[in-house]
């Protein structure tokens, strides 16, 4: 059939020309809207711009087609062949391209949003600045492809193959690329926020300067990767594989990245406010000095002299637990819940509600700080929701009373990391007393809670600090006394709480001074 013939059957109505031979025809400009041309011949075929719109070419051969700014919007091109063909400028978009071959085919600035390519293989092709937003792009083979200042937000590349493949300034916001093959891929200054990289694997890849906002790369594979000045600012590093990464400059603000292996890392000039500093795999790491700054404006900077930031890289979390001496109930876990919610809403150091162990004799609620000079300010708030807050924060205030007596008392002395400790210290707890004193007037959720039998069990408040240190700042007489026959007091166990019969003992001196010895304090 000739070219003519077709044309003029076209026009006529007739739609199917499946199998149809055509080799190196010329049908550059023909409008062939929703034509069926399955299984046909077309190679090095000219169909520029042509209107192809819903056609059927699902297993025609189009290899080394000339398809510049061709119309393929919502045809059918699964299991096709578009070897080497050129579709620069093309619009595929919602295209069917299941399995299609596109090995070294030109896609320049072509538009395949909302295509479907899964397991399509587009080795060695050239989508420089494609639309691919929303594109399914799964098993998709991408080795070697260009694909630099493409837009891929949204699509999905779980599982796909994109071995060296050069992703250097694109957007892939929100994509999915659960699983991906990402080995030595150039992802320079690509936009990647948001995106799901777990489980990918990004060995050797360049994402110097990248944007991975709110990435999650857990469990992710970036041994040896490049990611200097890259914003991780919230992204999630969960046990995420960074041996002999370089990370020089990298924004890692409010990072989660426990469990994750930095041995052999380099970490110098690293951004890491609000950064957990624990359960990291630390050993041979290179860093001579972190950013601790809120916007990694270099203004809190510290510094490291040998094996000092092996220390700093592992910190334990510095926390606060208060442990009931009574198993929990419905009523009171309510009553709680609400007023550590009202407690949140004065009290910005309250970041997270406790993590709570309830057992059948005892409750543990477990809050974690971002600092050690955090932990005596929240803890005297922490408290405020039960009978026992008075007697716990007048010890805390007799505490930091014995602190600050002894730093007068010997002004050399070196038990602290920065004179500036206490004075910290200082100002978080007279700025804690006042929003106490705020809460306790507003909040009407705490004389609920007050009044239950929970909240009036005996209790004990235990501080961590960073070096994996424990204080106790309070320890009620009767905790672990309950089934004591206590009937010559005439009341219960839960009601004398406020009474103080017995005088509560303070941790000693050189108990304080070495559990403060042990905070890990940021100079500035």
């Amino acid at each position: 059939m000739t070219v003519e013939e077709l044309l003029e059957q076209y026009a006529a109505g007739v739609l199917n020309f499946s199998g149809i031979e055509l080799s190196e025809a010329n049908l550059s400009g023909s409008k062939l809207s929703g034509v069926n041309l399955s299984d046909a011949n077309l190679s090095v075929v000219n169909l520029s711009g042509a209107n192809l719109s819903e056609a059927n070419l699902s297993n025609a051969k189009l290899n080394v087609a000339r398809l510049s700014g061709v119309n393929l919007c919502s045809a059918i091109l699964n299991n096709a062949s578009l070897n080497v063909a050129n579709l620069i400028r093309a619009d595929l978009s919602r295209a069917q391209l299941q399995g299609a071959s596109l090995i070294r085919t030109e896609l320049i600035r072509a538009d395949l949003s909302r295509a479907d390519l899964f397991q399509a293989n587009l080795t060695s092709a050239d989508l420089r600045e494609g639309t691919l937003r929303q594109a399914n792009l799964r098993n998709a083979n991408l080795n070697e492809a260009v694909l630099r200042g493409a837009s891929l937000t949204g699509a999905n590349l779980e599982m796909a193959n994109l071995n060296a493949t050069d992703l250097s300034r694109c957007d892939i916001t929100g994509a999915n690329l659960r699983d991906a093959e990402l080995r030595q891929a150039n992802l320079s200054h690509a936009n990647l926020s948001g995106a799901d990289l777990s489980g990918a694997n990004l060995r050797w890849a360049d994402l110097s300067g990248a944007n991975l906002r709110w990435a999650d790369l857990s469990g992710a594979k970036l041994s040896g990767a490049n990611l200097i000045g890259a914003d991780l600012s919230n992204a999630n590093l969960t046990n995420t594989s960074l041996v002999h990464a370089n990370l020089t400059q990298a924004k890692l603000i409010r990072a989660e990245w426990i469990g994750a292996d930095l041995t052999g890392a380099t970490l110098t000039g690293a951004k890491l406010y609000a950064t957990s500093r624990f359960g990291l795999k630390t050993e041979g790491m290179i860093c001579e000095w972190v950013d601790l700054s809120p916007t990694g404006d270099r203004s809190i900077i510290q510094k490291f002299h040998a094996d000092d930031s092996r220390d700093f890289f592992n910190e334990t979390p510095p926390t606060i637990r208060i442990i009931v001496d009574a198993a929990l109930e419905h009523e009171a876990n309510f009553a709680l819940a609400g007023a550590y919610y009202q407690i949140a809403q004065e009290y910005r150091g309250l970041k997270q509600p406790p993590s709570m162990e309830s057992g059948r004799r005892r409750t543990i609620f477990t809050f974690r700080v971002d600092s050690d000079e955090a932990l005596f300010p929240t803890a005297y708030i922490a408290i405020l929701p039960f009978v026992d807050a008075a007697s716990t924060q007048k010890n805390i205030l007799q505490i930091v009373e014995m602190i600050n007596t002894e730093v007068v008392a010997n002004p050399d002395l070196k038990s602290f990391k920065s004179p500036h400790m206490v004075k910290q210290l200082n100002m978080l707890l007279e700025q804690t007393m006042s929003k106490a004193t705020t809460i306790k007037e507003m909040k009407k959720n705490l004389e609920v809670a007050a009044k239950l039998n929970f909240c009036k069990a005996p209790s004990q408040i235990i501080l961590t600090n960073s070096s994996a240190q424990t204080l106790i700042v309070y320890d009620n007489p009767n905790f672990g006394k309950r089934f004591i026959n206590r009937s010559s007091l005439n009341t219960s166990v839960y009601d004398d709480q406020s009474n103080e019969p017995t005088k509560y003992i303070l941790p000693s001196l050189n108990m304080v001074i070495d559990f403060v010895k042990g905070f890990h304090y940021i100079s500035h």
